[in-house]
């Protein structure tokens, strides 16, 4: 009992989700003395296909191991690759087998793991002797607070309408965003990392002609357009990017890409899809989208300066266009950004 207080004092002393997962395997396999326990999440690949993202294994005598936010979800398994996984998550019940690998001479218990709507996933436990009705008790007890701690903080870090990160994130996200993931990365994801890189893009989305939908069809339907355009960016940015709500009709993504026409190609792939999508009653919604690359001497506040620069921009050559604010700057359509912080310098 002591143990599992001393697990849930340090999981509820955490902010950082992707640190949660981490500490809620440790936790686990600490309390079971378990030879493995780790957390399972499902995340969409670009053609929405569900796939085993490993947010955290703990192995007795090793360090933690993860996925590396930057992988690309099409290098992750299917989801009916691990069909018992699939069955605790669809039937949401627990599920104890012996071990699949018999020279092992284990067992394996499952839980589903349901705090995260948008990320459900799956507790695996592999032990010596099946875990007693009590034990799994213990361990549910905890799934429980940690779902109940996930919901909380999702209700302080999240946007209450689109469930994106809320602007109150944004400058924790920001900071911690490009500092690198390095638990039990393999060659093989380090090279990945090589790839995708370690540069970051951020841009600021405006809804274009919003209030005109407010004031035609009524606030309802134009909730219901910005719980669809957060939707329609989940779809198009990956599970690593950061997509926020800034509030009224704003949104910001942190994109990772490490070159500038990728991260252009990425916003403007945004742009089409909302451009055809057919909103009910509404029709047609366009976005104009205002981009910059971030600094190593960047503060949030002007790195979203620079690009809603470009937004503005955007709105003045017509809408319904990305616009990089690097070569607007270049082309002498806008000045140098004179931010500096939350302070404007001139």
């Amino acid at each position: 009992m002591n143990s599992a207080i001393e697990h849930l004092v340090s999981l509820t002393a955490l902010r950082d989700r992707e640190q949660l997962d981490l500490s809620l395997a440790q936790a686990l396999g600490s309390m079971m003395q378990a030879r493995c326990a780790g957390v399972y999440r499902v995340v969409l690949d670009k053609d929405a296909l569900p796939r085993w993202l490993n947010c955290g294994v703990s192995r007795p005598g090793t360090l933690l191991s993860a996925d590396p936010g930057w992988i690309d979800p099409h290098d992750l398994p299917e989801i009916d690759a691990y069909p018992l996984r699939q069955e605790v998550l669809e039937l949401q019940s627990v599920l104890q087998v012996p071990s699949q690998q018999p020279q092992l001479n284990g067992w394996i218990t499952l839980l589903p793991l349901m705090g995260d709507s948008h990320q459900p996933g799956v507790i695996e436990i592999e032990t010596t002797e099946p875990l007693t009705p009590v034990e799994i008790r213990q361990v549910e007890t905890l799934l429980k607070v940690f779902d109940n701690f996930q919901r909380l903080l999702d209700s302080s870090q999240r946007d209450a309408l689109t469930a994106l990160l809320n602007r109150q994130t944004f400058d924790t996200t920001f900071m911690a965003a490009s500092l690198p993931r390095t638990a039990g990365i393999s060659e093989e994801h380090e090279d990945r990392r090589r790839q995708v890189g370690d540069t970051w893009w951020l841009g600021v989305i405006d809804i274009d002609h919003f209030k005109s939908v407010n004031d035609r069809f009524g606030h309802l339907i134009g909730d219901e357009v910005l719980v669809l355009v957060a939707r329609i960016m989940r779809q198009t940015f990956r599970h690593y990017d950061r997509l926020f709500r800034f509030g009224g009709e704003e949104f910001v993504v942190m994109l990772r890409c490490n070159e500038k026409d990728g991260a252009i190609a990425a916003f403007e792939r945004m742009r089409h899809n909302m451009a055809h999508y057919a909103f009910p009653q509404v029709g047609q919604v366009t976005i104009s989208i205002g981009m910059t690359q971030v600094l190593g001497s960047d503060t949030p506040s002007a790195a979203f300066a620079r690009a809603d620069d470009a937004v503005y921009e955007a709105k003045r050559q017509g809408r319904n266009r990305v616009l990089n604010h690097e070569a607007l700057v270049a082309a002498g359509a806008v000045e140098e950004a004179k931010h500096e912080g939350d302070v404007e310098l001139f």
